[in-house]
């Protein structure tokens, strides 16, 4: 994948709390035009809150969090975020179609009807993740993998510059977690960037430059092969948490979240 010099989310000793209470500590790391960065640690690391802060939702009590070279919050129109779990409901009658337009809207306005163009550019994004056949279909008879789909074309629509993904290959069946990938390689060759929390080690390996493993703090932050180690995955996890067979940290068990 083309990784460019162009950094577009930097974090410098940054570390998130809600309130009073700290969640994250001193994550350090740049991320790059073109390059996929996995986040990768147990439930109730931060992973989530982490990429909240990116969007200017979680308050940076430390350090600080750089998105294009500004404040999170002010660069919103340039990101897009797929969350863990979707507000939309599957019962509500509307068409894949209209789900991916809902990506046009901040750039048209919610009191404009989107045109042409904005069909155009939903059009290719369906297309993008192998569901243009799909898009007269009612959103809420499409199997869980292919809402995903929809969903991440929704986000594709938006013409991010750093799309966040929070666990998105959660439940997903592989025919659709191919799509996925395929769609995100696009966006990269197109110059984006991706952040994707997962608990899939040997998807991170397979599709991501580089991992910040984190546990409430930065345990690593760089390159795949030198960050999924037995050494820093036992780190992150825990020993009781992590079961290894061999020496092949991609082939890990998590047996306890």
């Amino acid at each position: 994948m083309g990784v460019s010099d162009e950094v577009l989310l930097r974090f410098d000793a940054a570390s998130l709390a809600y309130g009073r209470a700290r969640v994250v500590t001193d994550v350090t790391g740049e991320v790059r035009a073109g390059q996929a960065v996995a986040l990768i640690g147990p439930n109730g690391a931060g992973k989530s809150t982490l990429l909240r802060a990116v969007l200017g939702l979680v308050d940076v009590v430390g350090g600080r969090i750089e998105v294009l070279g500004r404040a999170p919050v002010r660069a919103r129109r340039d990101v897009a975020y797929v969350p863990q779990v979707d507000t939309l409901d599957a019962q509500f009658p509307v068409s894949v179609g209209q789900v991916v337009l809902m990506g046009r809207y901040r750039e048209v306005g919610w009191l404009r009807r989107p045109g042409a163009a904005d069909r155009a550019v939903a059009a290719a994004a369906l297309a993008a993740v192998g569901l243009a056949d799909r898009t007269r279909d009612r959103f809420g008879t499409l199997s869980g993998g292919q809402r995903q789909r929809v969903l991440l074309a929704r986000a594709i629509a938006q013409r991010p510059r750093l799309l966040l993904l929070d666990e998105p290959f959660n439940g997903v069946d592989a025919v659709s977690q191919q799509a996925l990938l395929d769609a995100l390689d696009g966006l990269r060759r197109d110059g984006a960037a991706v952040v994707i929390s997962t608990h899939d080690l040997a998807l991170a390996h397979v599709a991501c430059d580089e991992v910040c493993l984190l546990n409430r703090h930065q345990v690593a932050f760089g390159p795949t092969g030198a960050t999924l180690t037995p050494e820093l995955l036992r780190a992150a996890y825990g020993g009781q948490a992590l079961e290894l067979r061999g020496d092949d940290p991609t082939d890990a068990v998590i047996v306890a979240r």
